[in-house]
């Protein structure tokens, strides 16, 4: 007879206080892109497209990387993950001290690809553990609340590496092509080493989580099928994969839509405030407005916590989703401070919608719950195709007209929340 280890009803607020740390850790790191990115591509006079590499290399990991991390924490304890995501993500902040020493562009890449590496296995870890310690009926409340304070790390992010990275005189690429070779050499040495305090900073307390979270005691959640059966309030009859569930992965989709849309948005925003046409802020200045965009997020995770003790999750989704779409389809064809305006209020539609995508799509999942949160997790490489393609398409026909796609992201995210999340096997 199998053995049932019974799920003790006890407080977790310890160990949600914790692993929120983490949470806003990810959220700083993952923003500072938005930084690199209009950095970068003053250092090394980079397209659109090129600039978008970061965001290539970084979420690229999370599709390589998020189902061996599912397949890893079947073996090890969630907390063995998280001390090993952390350690990873450390090494990755480290190799941001060579890129810059030797002005390599695809080193930068790499070290983004391997700290992304290390964030992945992290979200793969906590995400569902947030989910699971607790009441299942509140789970996406719970993981909202964790969500905010990772909206507050993607908040001070733009500010801070506004201040540190882009403070630096970053000159047009017009200016840049009237240097001679050794004037060249020493403003790209200058813009490149602008990094690496930063990135060395992040790498040390990374490391110091790491040896925190390997010495404190976590609960260690092994729950058997029965017992996710009463998590996910759900009788669940035994399949042999997480993708024979629909919702799942709809709501796949539905994360690769949303990462997407997020990141289009984040990444061509400093730049998309320069324009003349839309507010003619200086880089430095648009840096310190993404702020907004980020913290409208924050503040509207917090508030959707408290929102949905009261309203379904699914429905408050697909309102956010349509409001969003109204709010970038009037960025695509507005002018001016209105442009400004709805493309930064965006961010309080996003709020959240990452966390009760996720909880819906992982609801009724039973054993293969570790399973489904690395399919989730990989479907986040929505962040790294969408930039390329809205890149390639601000290179073409202009960068204001390249927010349609987010647009059609925020649609489809509509039909998840209205319809798509729905709890249906797939045959």
């Amino acid at each position: 007879m199998t053995k049932v280890t019974e799920v003790k009803k006890t407080s977790y607020l310890g160990s949600l206080s914790l692993l929120t740390t983490l949470f806003f850790i990810w959220g700083f790191i993952t923003c500072l892109n938005d930084i690199l990115i209009p950095h970068l591509k003053a250092v090394f006079t980079l397209s659109y497209s090129q600039a978008m590499l970061v965001q290539f290399c970084f979420f690229t990991a999370y599709f390589v990387v998020s189902v061996p991390s599912g397949y890893l924490l079947k073996k090890i304890t969630y907390k063995a993950g998280i001390v090993t995501g952390l350690s990873i993500a450390s090494l990755g902040c480290l190799l941001f001290y060579p890129a810059a020493s030797q002005q390599c562009y695809p080193l930068f890449l790499l070290a983004l690809f391997v700290l992304a590496s290390g964030i992945t296995l992290l979200q793969v870890a906590a995400n569902p553990y947030v989910s699971l310690l607790g009441k299942p009926e509140t789970a996406s409340s719970r993981l909202t609340i964790t969500q905010a304070f990772n909206s507050l790390g993607t908040t001070i992010a733009p500010y801070f590496g506004a201040l540190i990275v882009l403070t630096a005189a970053v000159k047009s690429a017009e200016d840049i092509t009237k240097l001679n070779s050794l004037e060249l050499s020493a403003y790209q040495s200058l813009q490149a080493a602008a990094v690496q305090i930063p990135y060395l900073g992040l790498a040390t307390l990374l490391l110091l989580m790491a040896v925190l979270f390997a010495l404190i005691k976590l609960p260690d959640i092994q729950l058997t099928d029965i017992e996710l059966d009463k998590q996910t309030t759900r009788p669940i009859k035994e399949k042999a994969s997480a993708w024979a569930y629909r919702h799942l992965v709809l709501g796949a989709l539905a994360i690769f839509m949303y990462v997407g849309a997020e990141v289009c948005i984040g990444s061509f925003l400093i730049n998309f405030l320069t324009e003349p046409k839309i507010a003619g802020l200086s880089v430095v200045e648009a840096g310190k407005y993404a702020s907004f965009y980020w913290g409208g997020a924050m503040v509207g995770r917090f508030l959707g916590a408290v929102i949905m003790q009261k309203m379904a999750a699914n429905k408050l989704l697909t309102f956010n989703a349509l409001i969003a779409v109204i709010l970038v389809l009037t960025a695509v064809m507005g002018t001016g401070e209105l442009v400004m305006s709805v493309i930064l209020a965006v961010g309080l539609c996003n709020s959240i919608m990452f966390p009760t995508i996720f909880s819906l799509a992982i609801k009724g999942l039973g054993q293969h719950t570790r399973q489904g949160s690395g399919i989730l997790c990989m479907a986040i490489v929505g962040g790294a195709i969408l930039p390329l393609i809205q890149g390639v398409l601000a290179d073409s026909v202009g960068i204001q007209s390249a927010f349609i796609i987010p647009a059609l992201c925020y649609a489809y995210i509509a039909f998840y929340g209205y319809k798509g999340h729905q709890l249906v096997l797939k045959v």
